[in-house]
């Protein structure tokens, strides 16, 4: 590894290495620091049962599409890392594995990164780590009496990791909802703090909702033209499964089980936990956000005049008869907490950033010139953080690295005086 790249790209995951091979198609000369290993987050940051939520064929690669004979399957944690190691060696990614990079600054003539080999320069940076960056834990946390195992969702592996006893999940997007079924069909007593997450159905009328969706665009529209705009960043993912070739999750269904279900956690008092009284409200909300989604899709077959199976509005399989106002922990002999991370990018000095600490860019590209950002949440699409529309984005941020390259190589225009 020398200390001087034209591009230096930060993140050994899908996104670093979509953007590594941009690159290398325009044979700019780079390199890709990854603190841990290749796909360091898929390895070590999800569950045993772990699987994709959407078919393995929007894994859409720059260069290397799904190579698999599932399209419409949905690949387990294992697949999904050798995915990568594929990836990488298909155009041998200049990657340095190990390498953690403590701090960037700028200065005239681009950056320096500060890492755990020696200082680097860069004349352009690619910020490409995502936006999970510290696991979230409430305060309440430090609270709870020390017998009960605490872990965050990125540390959960399996049931068998937890003590034996009842375990509460808290958190209903995409990771507690799937984490709750996992922990359920593992033949755990699961509590559920259900938040306002949306769901979405798996399958509508013949097909894959995602393929319905597809068709109709919703994976082009941008986040300019999204109804929300920017704000569309922070919405909460819908909460779906592929899990055994993919299915609804009906948090009602769960309840029909035995699965004890609550509203938003609120405090800790008296060896409770305190529960908000919008279960109702929560469950009705994300059936009403499916139902929305089917109505759209009714409207497009309709509009397209497509032959597709009728199907039956959903009917909700259970309603809850009161609205438990908290968990008793006396049982509970484990947490898992499904309620986020924290987004950390303190250590790049540059004006890059707003008044929350999030990247100001345009489609990943900062404010601060030189500099760029990849595989954040609607960076410019849905799929900008996602196998499906990451490699679009590296493909339009290669093109803004060589512009700026070019740019930079330019003599200096020389003044001449029309007088003389």
């Amino acid at each position: 590894m020398n200390h001087h790249y034209p591009v230096v790209i930060i993140g050994g995951g899908q996104a670093g290495l979509a953007m590594s091979w941009s690159l290398t198609q325009k044979n700019i000369r780079h390199i890709v620091l990854e603190r841990h290993q290749l796909a360091w987050a898929w390895r070590h940051q999800r569950w045993d049962n772990f699987c994709l939520v959407t078919p393995n064929w929007q894994c859409k690669l720059p260069g290397f599409p799904y190579d698999g004979d599932d399209p419409h399957g949905f690949m387990l944690r294992d697949d999904i890392v050798a995915y990568i190691e594929r990836y990488a060696q298909s155009f041998n990614a200049p990657l340095y594995e190990g390498v953690n990079v403590e701090r960037v600054t700028q200065h005239a003539d681009g950056f320096a990164l500060h890492t755990s080999m020696g200082t680097i320069q860069a004349e352009q940076v690619v910020i490409a780590v995502g936006n999970y960056h510290r696991p979230r834990f409430p305060d309440i946390a430090q609270q709870l009496p020390q017998r009960i195992v605490q872990v965050h969702s990125a540390e959960y592996k399996s049931s068998q990791q937890l003590p034996k006893g009842d375990v509460l999940v808290v958190g209903s997007a995409q990771s507690g909802a799937q984490i709750a079924e996992d922990l359920h069909l593992a033949g755990r007593r699961v509590h559920l703090c259900v938040g306002s997450a949306p769901r979405v159905a798996r399958f509508y009328r013949g097909r894959d909702v995602v393929d319905w969706l597809d068709d109709m665009g919703h994976y082009r529209l941008t986040v300019d033209n999204h109804p929300l705009g920017e704000d569309a960043r922070r919405k909460t993912n819908h909460y779906v499964t592929g899990r055994d070739g993919g299915r609804d999750i009906d948090l009602r269904a769960f309840a029909l089980q035995g699965m004890q279900l609550y509203g938003r956690l609120l405090g800790y008092q008296d060896g409770k936990l305190l529960t908000a009284d919008d279960l109702i409200a929560n469950l009705d909300g994300a059936d009403a956000t499916s139902k929305k989604i089917k109505d759209s899709i009714d409207a497009w077959i309709e509009q397209q005049g497509l032959q597709a199976p009728e199907e039956q509005p959903y009917q909700p399989l259970w309603q809850p008869e009161h609205q438990p106002g908290a968990v008793d922990l006396a049982n509970i002999s484990a947490i898992v907490w499904a309620v986020g991370f924290h987004t950390d990018f303190s250590w790049i000095e540059a004006p890059a950033f707003n008044e929350k600490g999030y990247p100001s860019h345009t489609r990943g590209v900062s404010v601060q010139s030189g500099l760029y950002f990849l595989g954040l949440p609607w960076l410019w699409t849905w799929g900008s953080g996602r196998f499906e529309g990451v490699g679009e984005d590296a493909l339009w941020i290669a093109k803004s690295i060589e512009q700026h390259a070019r740019k930079m190589a330019e003599p200096e225009a020389t003044y001449v005086d029309s007088r003389r």
